[in-house]
């Protein structure tokens, strides 16, 4: 994926949702989840799904391993207990052309007006544009982190979820066409165009209507080794309380190490357009880090975006960070 990246130094304001604190309903024992009783991520599980992704080839829009792919994790998310709705349309490119892209949305307790929506990206880049090789650019990538990690990592809360259902109906949304904006050698775009296509078109039309929930969790490289996780500058401005609850879970958890207790710059992603168009306040754990050359990492848009570079022990401080967020919400 290619963002435009806003590096904003400035002083958050932590605000909650509310001016005092409400009185919390008493629970019995057996009701309370706590840390040890919280479902387990089986990262040996969310490993395999990432490299099940990736054994289709790169999953780009209009390709037999985007369809093959595709039609893998609508069949995942209904043999792990979800209401699926495959979302055709459609869309079209930075470059005035179209491609026929697919959200696909899994729900768990649709009727259950109490949500929680989580999200990530499962499309891959067509080009390497930023590959050390400029004969590579045109050439589609694995996209192991960038993409199928956000993805692996939600099927495995998915399978956990069949397990032990949470108090909150669960959405699991994977946005196609996130990654085909303009590539950095093509001078006609702009580089920032193009861009979180799929998530786009859901906001304004989603699945239900009317779709609403408490707030949303957007996935994405969050699977490479070292990663780091600052707190986003929209998820900031938009929900700067479930940043906390979210920061403050995976201090909890022992994981402060890479979700980083510090600002990082606005990155525009699928969340950005549920936030405008739904108005539910989301939250990006990404990997980026400010201090670095790229950001995201030396082989982001390139070809070694690939297995190599991800690590069970990042995917086992996101996923058990997450389930720990939508079990205690």
């Amino acid at each position: 994926m290619n963002y435009k990246i806003i590096l904003l130094f400035v002083l958050y304001f932590t605000f909650s949702c509310s001016g005092e604190k409400s009185k919390a309903k008493q629970v019995s024992d057996n009701e309370q989840i706590t840390a040890q009783t919280l479902p387990p991520f089986n990262t040996d599980s969310a490993y395999i799904y990432i490299q099940n992704q990736v054994n289709f080839g790169p999953r780009v829009p209009g390709t037999p391993a985007h369809d093959s792919c595709g039609q893998y994790l609508s069949n995942e998310l209904k043999r792990l207990g979800a209401n699926v709705i495959e979302q055709s349309v459609k869309l079209t490119l930075y470059n005035n052309q179209t491609i026929q892209a697919k959200n696909i949305i899994g729900s768990f307790q649709p009727e259950n007006n109490d949500r929680i929506l989580l999200f990530a990206h499962w499309d891959t880049r067509p080009y390497a544009d930023h590959d050390p090789n400029p004969a590579n650019y045109n050439t589609p990538i694995d996209g192991a982190n960038d993409g199928a990690s956000g993805c692996g990592v939600l099927l495995e809360v998915a399978r956990q979820i069949q397990l032990k259902q949470p108090k909150s109906g669960i959405d699991i949304i994977f946005f196609d066409a996130e990654d085909w904006g303009a590539p950095s050698f093509n001078k006609k775009h702009d580089e920032s165009s193009g861009y979180c296509l799929g998530s786009e078109y859901w906001s304004k039309n989603p699945h239900k209507k009317n779709y609403t929930a408490n707030f949303g969790i957007l996935l994405d490289m969050v699977g490479a080794p070292d990663a780091v996780f600052y707190k986003e500058y929209y998820s900031m401005k938009y929900a700067a309380n479930i940043v906390q609850k979210i920061w403050e879970s995976a201090q909890s958890l022992g994981y402060g190490k890479y979700f980083i207790n510090a600002e990082g710059g606005g990155i525009e992603d699928d969340h950005i357009h549920v936030i405008n168009n739904l108005k539910i306040p989301c939250v990006d754990i990404i990997h980026y880090d400010p201090q670095t050359e790229k950001g995201f990492g030396s082989y982001w848009h390139t070809l070694d975006d690939n297995m190599n570079n991800i690590d069970k022990s990042t995917l086992r401080a996101v996923g058990e960070t997450v389930i720990s967020v939508i079990y205690n919400p």
